[in-house]
Parts: C-alpha cells; structure tokens; sequence
C-alpha cells in the first residue's frame, strides 16, 4: 500500500493532512520564513536555505523573495532558473523546469487540483505534475494549471492562464492562453 505522499506524488488521490506531509510543508514554510524574511538578501546562507528547499536545482537559481511553495523538494530546475518577487510554486507534484528559464513577478504554478466530486474533495486532493522547457520566459502574474506542458524556447505572454500544452518555441497570450504565432530563431 502507498503512503499519502507516495500517492500525491504519483498524481492519485490523497490525504493532504497526512502527518508526513503536514510535516514536510512544515519544513517549507519554515525555510521559506528565513529565506523571505531573516535571509531577505543572497547571501551564502539564503543559498544554503535554497538548497535544503529546493535540493533538485542546478546551478544559478535564483530567487528574488518573497516565494512561495509547498514542499520544494519536488520542484526540479536546470540551470540558470530565476524566480521574480511573487512567484507561488504549489508543488504537491513534481514541477521541472529546463535551463535559462524566466519567471517576471507573480507567475503560479499550480500541481494541486480537487475532485470535482464535491464529497471526495472533502478528503482528498490531488495533483498533476507541470513541466516547462528549456529558454522560456513566463510573463508577471501568469497562472500555469495542473498537467501542462510547455516546450522548449517558449514566451507565455504576462496574465496568461496557461489550460493546455503550449508546443516547443510558441509565444501563447490570455486567458486562456492560445498560441499566436511560432517563435523562430530571430525572435528568440
């Protein structure tokens, strides 16, 4: 039998007051404290902070505070990641972003859902994993839902509502975000 975070993890139906799980968001928040409040600027310390919250990141994430998520250890960067002042990452499933990804202010990334089912939801909650490609740029206060995709050398345009996958090298605008036009190489 799974555990609840084996579950969440997984994408199935589970329960979000687990004691493990309680636990481990815990640990986020209270890292995410010292990391937006005793630790307001990059110093050798927030970056130890970052590392204990955020283990899968390669090298040069940075994080403009204040940020927020749920666990971190789900959310798995390549290199060169930057977060803008605002960003909500709710990582209940995994979240992986490529390398030399751009996140202007308030973007949100959204794992956790809820049965539509009004008395399952009640008990349980669940989560579907959010994947971006390498060299996007997120535009401020993007929202980007459960289960999506977006490729490779992607622009999602400021207050989109990203509903379905956006292909490899689109530029994508609204809400809900479509596709305007493919990026070739001069625009990117």
């Amino acid at each position: 039998m799974n555990t609840e975070k084996e579950k969440m993890i997984a994408g199935e139906n589970y329960f979000s007051g687990d004691p493990i799980l309680v636990k481990d968001r815990r640990k986020s928040k209270n890292l995410l404290h010292r990391l937006n409040v005793t630790e307001y600027r990059i110093t050798k310390k927030a970056r130890e902070i970052l590392k204990e919250l955020i283990p899968n990141a390669g090298a040069n994430l940075y994080i403009e505070p204040p940020f927020f998520c749920d666990y971190g250890y789900n959310i798995i960067c390549g290199e060169n990641v930057y977060f803008n002042v605002n960003c909500v990452v709710l990582d209940a499933a995994q979240v992986t972003i490529g390398s030399n990804v751009f996140f202007a202010p308030g973007v949100q990334l959204y794992t956790a859902s809820h049965p539509l089912n009004a008395e399952l939801r009640k008990t349980v909650a669940n989560a579907l994993p959010i994947k971006i490609g390498n060299d996007c740029w997120i535009g401020g206060n993007t929202v980007i839902c459960p289960g999506i995709t977006i490729g490779n050398g992607c622009v999602i345009g400021a207050g989109s509502v990203v509903t379905k996958n956006i292909p490899d090298n689109s530029l994508a605008v609204g809400n809900p975000a479509k596709i305007i036009r493919k990026l070739n190489e001069s625009q990117k």
